[in-house]
């Protein structure tokens, strides 16, 4: 198994960050757009909707202001049965969130891609606590033949 790691430091409060991670309205500002579901629930699902195809993920683990985690249960091949986690801590006027997409099968082609998108997603996020404004699909970079 092999992961996608990332780091970035969001000038802000964990707690903000984490509501951008946990709520319908957070979840569009930064990733898609289009999202709909429960994300401040345990076992809830939430669906992104991308203009490729969708991505469904059910809450697994809520630690407020500390640690958030996805199980993907629908989209690409690759991607079901993987874990999405974000690790928050504090330091100084600083939110680092530590990101991990974890258990891919092997390091295929997509893996890269979708590493890429990853830290153009987590950029996002960081604009959308920073300055209330993200760049989540369709408004995101564009990087490939996937989106």
């Amino acid at each position: 198994m092999v992961d996608i790691l990332h780091q970035v430091g969001i000038k802000s409060t964990v707690a903000d960050v984490y509501t951008a991670l946990t709520t319908i309205e957070g979840l569009s500002g930064w990733w898609a757009t289009n999202t709909e579901g429960k994300g401040n629930d345990i076992g809830g699902v939430v669906n992104f909707h991308f203009g490729p195809g969708d991505i469904d993920t059910k809450v697994v683990e809520l630690d407020p202001a500390k640690r958030v985690v996805w199980e993907v249960v629908g989209g690409p091949e690759e991607w079901i049965g993987t874990h999405i986690i974000f690790d928050l801590k504090q330091s100084d006027e600083f939110a680092n969130v530590l990101f991990k997409h974890e258990g891919w099968k092997e390091p295929v082609e997509f893996m890269h891609h979708c590493s890429t998108k990853w830290a153009v997603f987590l950029l996002s996020l960081k604009s959308l606590v920073e300055t209330g404004k993200g760049a989540p699909d369709p408004h995101d970079v564009k990087i490939d033949s996937w989106n």
